[in-house]
């Protein structure tokens, strides 16, 4: 049977290799705002909202404030839109299978693509549709790309994470418009040709993607996507059922009612939120406080937006050592009597208290309004960011039963959505009664991301519960 091991682990490397550039090259575009709006602007979208304005000193001013909290609530709307639509996404997952689920990501996908191929600045308003289905179909293809790490067992932390990060790098992809769109390629040809890309998604759907699920631990004879001849594919009710080793007891797993009134998930959704909420408010307002900071210098405004989407690029290269923190204790000897489990369990809290620490200095650099720093804030926050989104998908995997990680998980992003909401009325708060100085709100935010670090001191302290508890039983 040496050929058809061959087949399986060449199909296996080619799922990950694809669902790696799917990740990479489309799932989180929407993030790469930024670049999208600089575009946008010079193609005249919502130009109707800039007004002229008299200063004290009698000189004739453009004032585009309008225009910006304009495109500021299009970004808030599909932000959270991208999280809040994952719970239902996630329960489609995870009552339907990969094959349902992708195949409504994609639709979701070109109709946002095509949206944005067919607007014009007359019809500016069709950008709110537009992004939202660009940010619910992109969150479908990280769903069902994330159960790949599955299939690597010691391994399958660092894989969520790298796909998370590869999620985190794509906002890129607007980059690559916008200097495509300074070369002479209008923003229809781009968009048009980002619809055609469908037919490769679809491609990886029936061919190197499972009908349903893959389960974890994964059997032995496990198969998924079209193949030649017969061969058996496990779903993952029927894997649930079917213990590996049939002389071990399989455990009674917790109900997902259980699982989300449990302190994990509570305080696993402030850290979530706290540090969603200030990426947000960021990438939103990242525009208006370049200009603030370049005193409106077009050009200066242009290099620094160019950075900022170039260090978004970084974040599938930072995202693995997320995972491969929480993934060090694979293959190690466990203490005695220490659960698989509580040894992931253990592993996170490391990775949980360095992406609060990472938030903390992103947010302190964010608040001074010193331009070149912004260099500093951009690397912090791309390597915080991919840190906080595969840290929160490896945690759910590690910490809850597998059959609910779909449910969790859209819970989790969805919750944690109605919270980041908070962004509109801060960027509210910093147009008008603060004037556009965002100092007084960044402070806010900065004292608020302190209040990450009581999930990893939570589960720190849960672990050593544990352990004391079977120090006492064995000593006994």
């Amino acid at each position: 049977m040496p050929s058809l091991g061959n087949s399986l682990s060449l199909r296996r490397g080619l799922t990950f290799a694809t669902g790696l550039v799917e990740c990479l090259c489309f799932a989180g575009a929407v993030f790469g705002w930024a670049s999208l709006v600089f575009i946008l602007k010079t193609e005249g979208y919502f130009s109707s909202l800039c007004v002229n304005t008299t200063e004290v000193n009698a000189t004739q001013v453009l004032d585009c404030s309008g225009q910006d909290e304009q495109f500021s609530l299009v970004f808030t709307i599909a932000s959270f839109v991208n999280n809040f639509l994952t719970l239902p996404n996630g329960f489609l997952f995870d009552w339907f299978g990969t094959t349902v689920a992708r195949l409504l990501g994609i639709s979701l996908y070109t109709m946002g693509t095509l949206m944005v191929a067919f607007s014009t600045a007359a019809e500016s308003n069709l950008l709110f549709p537009a992004l939202s289905l660009l940010s619910a179909g992109g969150i479908l293809f990280l769903i069902t790309n994330m159960q790949v790490g599955n299939l690597f067992g010691s391994r399958r932390s660092t894989i969520i994470t790298l796909y998370n990060g590869a999620f985190d790098s794509s906002s890129a992809l607007f980059l690559v418009i916008k200097l495509l769109h300074e070369s002479g390629v209008s923003l229809r040809s781009s968009f048009l040709f980002l619809s055609a890309c469908s037919v490769i998604h679809l491609f990886r759907t029936f061919f190197l993607m499972p009908r349903h699920h893959i389960p974890y631990p994964l059997p032995d004879d496990f198969t998924y996507g079209i193949t030649c001849g017969k061969s058996k594919t496990l779903s993952l009710t029927e894997t649930e059922e079917m213990p590996l080793n049939k002389n071990v007891t399989v455990q009674q797993e917790k109900s997902f009612r259980e699982c989300v009134m449990s302190r994990f998930f509570v305080f696993q959704l402030l850290w979530l939120s706290i540090m969603q909420l200030r990426h947000f408010l960021f990438i939103g307002t990242l525009n208006p406080m370049l200009q603030r900071l370049t005193a409106e210098e077009p050009s200066l405004v242009s290099q620094y937006i160019n950075a900022f989407a170039i260090t978004q690029l970084c974040g599938v290269l930072c995202a693995p050592w997320n995972g491969l923190i929480m993934d060090r204790h694979k293959g190690k000897p466990r203490a005695a009597g220490e659960s698989e489990h509580e040894a992931d369990l253990r592993a996170s809290v490391l990775s949980l208290f360095l992406t609060a620490l990472q938030c903390l200095l992103f947010s302190i650099c964010a608040s001074i309004p010193y331009l070149p720093l912004q260099y500093l804030t951009f690397v912090l926050q791309v390597l915080n960011r991919s840190f906080l989104y595969g840290g929160n998908a490896a945690f759910i995997s590690v910490a809850f039963p597998s059959c609910h990680f779909g449910k969790l998980y859209g819970l989790m992003m969805a919750l944690s959505a109605v919270f980041s909401v908070l962004q509109y009325p801060c960027f509210a708060l910093v147009n008008g009664p603060l004037d556009g100085n965002p100092l007084y709100v960044n402070i806010g935010l900065t004292l608020l991301s302190l209040l990450a670090f009581i999930h990893p001191l939570s589960v720190f302290l849960h672990c050593r519960s544990l352990a004391s508890q079977r120090a006492i039983s064995t000593s006994s």
